[in-house]
């Protein structure tokens, strides 16, 4: 595997964003190859050990569910972490089948299985998947990447994630910001402009070459969605979506967007883009 993935999701462990993370599997295959029978093998192992951090990992609190891919010439490995009471490998009584199919088949699909404990608390959930069809793709940077963190105050609203390269972005993000959309009650129309502007945001980054990987986060309330795209260095050369100004974003940008506000967070330089639907 790769030293650092090729995906990172930061979600509240919330039902609703298993979807979520299906729906980012599912675009990751399309961009590597792999096929159906790998991918329905993939999605339902990584559904199983997501479900078991919505219901067990806080106890009926709300916690974050964080989701890492690591995309291999011959393998796939996806981790599952929680930061919560930790999960320790069973297998369900009758009773409790009903709420998923049990860790065992984890195990049983995913020819390497590791259960760690995360410091702290909480349980990390390695599964390691021969994809002989798939292709090996560039991982984010290798040196000093850190995984996208959410405030706890903001885990019930806001999904982060870190993508790279283009290529897997420019599939990924689209299906995941269509998601949020609907999430957020957009019309079809609207839906659809979410889309543009993701495709626009992906193409945006890939013109800058010293930016190694796409990260964001995505604010999701009633009628609206707030995008906060974000370089991981001070450069000016490096924003993601932005040559000078504010006002440079790009003609799709600015048409797709209501709002449009250049932030200094630290050392970054934060791109938050707002849409709304109030039709």
């Amino acid at each position: 595997m790769t030293a650092s993935p090729n995906v990172c999701l930061t979600l509240s462990n919330q039902p609703d964003n298993v979807v979520l993370v299906r729906e980012a599997l599912s675009a990751m295959a399309e961009t590597v190859g792999v096929d159906d029978v790998e991918l329905n093998d993939i999605r339902t192992a990584v559904t199983e050990a997501c479900n078991n951090v919505v219901l067990h990992a806080y106890e009926g609190a709300e916690g974050p569910l964080q989701l890492e891919v690591y995309l291999g010439a011959d393998a796939i490995e996806v981790v599952v972490r929680d930061h919560g009471t930790g999960i320790k490998p069973h297998i369900r009584s009758e009773e409790q089948a009903a709420l998923g199919i049990g860790l065992s088949i984890i195990q049983a699909l995913a020819p390497r299985v590791e259960f760690r404990d995360v410091v702290g608390g909480g349980t990390e959930v390695r599964m390691e998947f021969v994809t002989p069809s798939a292709v090996a793709l560039e991982s984010l940077v290798h040196d000093g990447f850190e995984p996208p963190i959410l405030a706890r105050e903001d885990l019930a609203t806001t999904a982060a994630l870190a993508l790279a390269p283009a290529a897997l972005a420019r599939r990924v993000l689209p299906r995941v910001i269509c998601v949020l959309a609907a999430r957020a009650r957009f019309t079809t129309d609207r839906i659809s402009d979410a889309e543009l502007l993701a495709d626009a945001l992906v193409a945006q980054a890939a013109q800058l070459s010293t930016v190694e990987h796409l990260k964001m986060s995505v604010c999701v309330e009633p009628r609206s969605l707030e995008l906060r795209v974000g370089s991981p260095a001070s450069s000016r050369a490096e924003r993601p979506a932005a040559d000078s100004a504010v006002h440079d974003v790009g003609p799709v940008i600015e048409k797709l967007t209501d709002e449009r506000v250049l932030l200094a967070e630290g050392d970054a330089e934060i791109l938050k883009l707002r849409l709304r639907d109030e039709r």
